[in-house]
């Protein structure tokens, strides 16, 4: 079926009226989309809406960012045949799922940027559809939880991430991707007490009082015990992810801005994924994808991938969430 279907399948990002099922088009050929879903700005009916914001004014290191979510887009055609593997549910069949395109921004107005991704995130769970955003440097994370905590207020925060990003920096009007989740705690975003960062190597003496399980502690207790440990400290509370790419080892993930030794795993990171189904995820983004140091194109493979897992969890049948909505 697949096959016969191939044949007359061809750029379905702008030619599917539809935006469930699966796409049997060429990996190799036709327009991009993420995972070819339709591209469309019509809200309406969406459960899931991806749109990508290519900006990296705020990195530290290396550049290249900007260009990640036109990477992570092409790698997710690989995906796009087939439902998810170790899902018992295929949110490609069984959700409204859309490519909203990038945010539009003034690239030379560095501090008209958060306001105007704020603005595009809130326009989007404004239609009650969540959100998932490819980056982008990781600062987008704290514009995009500014939205979010208009909606939901405060929130859990589950982090993927070599740095914990909670470095002080009260100048409120400084753009950069290490201090946006101390921002975001001082701001009120984020409950600390239900929040928790995952794979952390670097120092950084303040938590603000939010878990860490560095990748230490992940590699001597096990994906299982991890996803036990972060369905624990995030319970049922409404949570955003934010996966930092660097949050995988460089041998998994080479193309990033700053790379550090001893991080997680892929197969650890998808298991840790699959085994916190349940939790009450509202949206989340995949981060810090920088294709020219990407030679092999495994970075925007893995944040291709993870990027799916997190369109699984938001969409999961246990989220009891969704599934008094689908009720209704």
């Amino acid at each position: 079926m697949a096959l016969e279907d191939a044949k007359d399948q061809i750029d379905l990002a702008f030619t599917r009226e539809e935006m469930r099922g699966p796409s049997f088009e060429l990996t190799f050929g036709g327009a991009l989309s993420f995972l070819r879903r339709k591209y469309t700005k019509d809200l309406h009916g969406v459960d899931i809406v991806v749109t990508g914001v290519p900006f990296d004014q705020a990195v530290t290191n290396r550049p290249g960012t900007r260009l990640g979510p036109r990477q992570i887009r092409e790698a997710s055609s690989l995906q796009a045949p087939d439902p998810p593997y170790g899902w018992p549910y295929d949110p490609l069949t069984d959700l409204n799922i859309i490519d909203y395109g990038d945010l539009a921004f003034d690239y030379a107005d560095l501090l008209a940027f958060p306001d105007a991704l704020t603005t595009h995130i809130d326009t989007i769970l404004k239609s009650d559809a969540a959100t998932l955003v490819l980056g982008g440097d990781h600062y987008i994370s704290y514009p995009i939880l500014r939205a979010y905590h208009q909606k939901f207020g405060k929130m859990s925060l589950l982090q993927f991430d070599a740095h914990t990003d909670t470095w002080a920096d009260d100048a409120m009007n400084r753009i950069d991707h290490g201090t946006m989740f101390y921002k975001a705690v001082k701001s009120g975003f984020i409950n600390t007490a239900t929040s928790v960062q995952v794979g952390i190597r670097t120092v950084n003496n303040d938590t603000l009082g939010i878990s860490i399980l560095d990748a230490r502690w992940v590699h001597e207790n096990g994906a299982t015990r991890t996803a036990a440990r972060i369905r624990a400290i995030l319970a049922d509370n409404p949570t955003y992810l934010s996966f930092d790419i660097d949050a995988l080892d460089p041998a998994f993930a080479p193309g990033t801005g700053t790379p550090v030794w001893g991080g997680l795993a892929s197969w650890q990171v998808a298991a840790i994924l699959r085994e916190i189904d349940g939790i009450d995820l509202k949206g989340g983004d995949v981060v810090e994808v920088s294709p020219p140091y990407d030679t092999t194109g495994a970075t925007a493979i893995a944040a291709a991938h993870i990027a799916t897992e997190i369109i699984c969890l938001i969409g999961s049948p246990k989220k009891s969430a969704l599934g008094a909505k689908r009720s209704a």
